[in-house]
């Protein structure tokens, strides 16, 4: 077994070897300077296809509507922040009868980050952002332990959720989210992060990655 892992290589390796968690960092990074290049290349194709392609102004603007309301056009107005982090290293049980935390108490998960996402979309959301990049229809948010995993990018706590629309419902609705209220309580038990900031203006950016849909079909 020990022949066939290591395939001819030392199988005590040194520091020269990339460790699993830096080959995530350095795909992630990689992945992010490629989606990059691909919304510039893909906003060089919009202007081209704009110029004099005998498109009505009714065209045009259904056009700016339907890419407004898919997420690729950049997004302003009022909005909240929800901030989610990791429980401080060493972190106890901080209120009496509450049983010691187990490791899995003390980290952020996907259904956490999830039961913001939703609640913000049922308070009206007209626009979300998970860290720096835009949610669309076919966004999925994804937790391997306490790590996300969003649109082929790695992200570690804290996590900051951002959504534009009206802040008194979306406050309503965070505040009425079952799966936040339970959040809360290992909140106020043993230290977890949460943090609500309200702006008056923020600006969501376009989503700049690839909208094909990709799905498995049978074998011929």
């Amino acid at each position: 077994m020990s022949f066939n892992t290591a395939q001819g290589t030392n199988l005590r390796t040194d520091d020269s070897m990339l460790r699993l968690s830096d080959l995530i960092q350095e795909r992630s990074r990689k992945n992010a300077d490629l989606n990059e290049s691909a919304a510039a290349m893909r906003s060089q194709v919009d202007t081209l296809a704009q110029r004099d392609d005998g498109s009505t102004e009714a065209e045009d603007r259904r056009l700016k509507a339907l890419q407004t309301a898919a997420g690729t056009q950049p997004l302003s107005g009022s909005g909240l922040t929800v901030t989610l982090t990791d429980a401080p290293p060493g972190a106890t049980a901080r209120i009496p009868g509450v049983p010691e935390p187990q490791p899995d108490d003390l980290v952020i998960h996907q259904q956490d980050l999830q039961a913001v996402v939703n609640a913000l979309w049922q308070g009206g959301a007209e626009g979300i952002r998970v860290m720096d990049q835009r949610l669309i229809s076919t966004s999925a948010v994804r937790c391997v332990g306490n790590t996300l995993l969003l649109q082929g990018r790695v992200y570690s706590p804290p996590y900051k959720v951002t959504a534009v629309g009206d802040t008194r419902r979306l406050r309503q609705s965070l505040d009425g989210s079952p799966t936040i209220q339970n959040y809360l309580r290992y909140v106020n038990a043993y230290g977890l992060g949460w943090k609500v900031d309200q702006h008056d203006a923020v600006t969501l950016p376009g989503y700049s990655g690839t909208v094909d849909l990709h799905y498995a079909k049978p074998a011929a």
